[in-house]
């Protein structure tokens, strides 16, 4: 499917399937201009082998979030300095959403932008890091603080690569997934893996074409984040993102309700996806105070004009700005209660 940039000019291919990752060189071939050579960026723990014929130099990320940071940024552009790649090469990101996040940015900064085509191996990164072209790294204030909007090439989910995730992966794709469910009015939960995978794909596609920048209707993208971010960050990161959003979709939902925003039904449906349908948490852990999560909370970079919120509401999921921070530590210290 195309999944477009700001202008027709700039849409690329996302291929979703079984067996996909086999289109690869293919795709690569087909990219204007035609690269020379090949930067592939992965991680020592992936075990998704990628044919290509061109040449090909291989650079090793670590695991972990500690290590999406400028100085890994950094790391990887002097690899293709010493490599020689030219603007005219293209990098090829295999592996989760960390790496094509900090494989992205290197792109986008190395000789000021060269191609790079995304091969994400967790559902997290099918359907939410490697679509879009938002690319960043951690600062210790907070996450993806730097980065840049890059758009990948190509992109190619290859579902067989999820077969042998680790059950915490699942849970961390789940988590991103289920804010998908109330974006729009689809019934995803009637959809098979490929077809639920494809269209989180469309959605993001539409709604990144609208407002490819952030300035606007692409936050919703962002439901259930602010706190998530928050978390991840409290527990120093022992909390992994996916897992974090699925608790921040119910206190996003609380936080709508106290607001007025949505009803208690609304509430209930929220808590049917995230906690029935996906068995996923959806209680608040103890990583941290209601003042501590707001501190950090006020850190999140939508926050630009107060507290700030992507909220469900009469007029679907939204931004929401400038939200009272006593209203927001209240329904933090219920939660945090329960």
């Amino acid at each position: 499917m195309p999944l477009p940039g700001a202008d027709v000019d700039r849409s690329y291919e996302v291929l979703v399937g079984c067996g996909v990752i086999n289109q690869l060189d293919e795709m690569l071939r087909s990219l204007i201009p035609a690269p020379r050579r090949v930067a592939l960026v992965s991680q020592p723990s992936i075990e998704v082998e990628v044919s290509i014929s061109l040449p090909v130099h291989r650079f090793a990320v670590g695991v972990g979030e500690q290590f999406k940071t400028i100085a890994t940024v950094q790391e990887l552009c002097e690899g293709f300095a010493d490599a020689g790649l030219t603007r005219g090469d293209v990098v090829v990101a295999v592996g989760g959403g960390m790496v094509t996040d900090v494989a992205g940015f290197a792109a986008a900064s190395y000789h000021r932008g060269i191609s790079v085509v995304h091969v994400p191996t967790t559902l997290l990164g099918m359907i939410d890091a490697a679509i879009g072209g938002k690319t960043g790294v951690n600062l210790p204030q907070g996450k993806n603080l730097v980065g840049a909007f890059w758009q990948p090439s190509g992109v190619i989910c290859d579902l067989d690569t999820l077969a042998t995730l680790p059950e915490r992966e699942v849970r961390c794709g789940n988590g991103e997934m289920a804010k998908y469910h109330f974006l729009t009015g689809d019934d995803l939960a009637a959809l098979d893996l490929e077809a639920r995978v494809a269209r989180c794909v469309e959605i993001k596609a539409e709604v990144v074409a609208s407002d490819e920048r952030e300035s606007g209707r692409r936050a919703i993208l962002n439901y259930g984040h602010t706190l998530a971010h928050a978390l991840e960050i409290a527990s120093g990161h022992e909390i992994a993102h996916g897992e974090a959003v699925s608790i921040g979709l119910i206190f996003a939902a609380r936080l709508a309700e106290r607001l007025g925003r949505i009803d208690s039904a609304r509430v209930a449906e929220h808590l049917d996806v995230v906690g029935c349908l996906y068995g996923l948490q959806t209680d608040i852990p103890h990583v941290g105070s209601a003042d501590e999560l707001l501190a950090l909370m006020f850190r999140d970079k939508k926050a630009i004009d107060g507290l700030t919120f992507v909220l469900d509401g009469p007029n679907g999921v939204e931004l929401v700005a400038d939200i009272d921070p006593a209203i927001v530590r209240d329904v933090l210290v219920e939660a945090l209660q329960d």
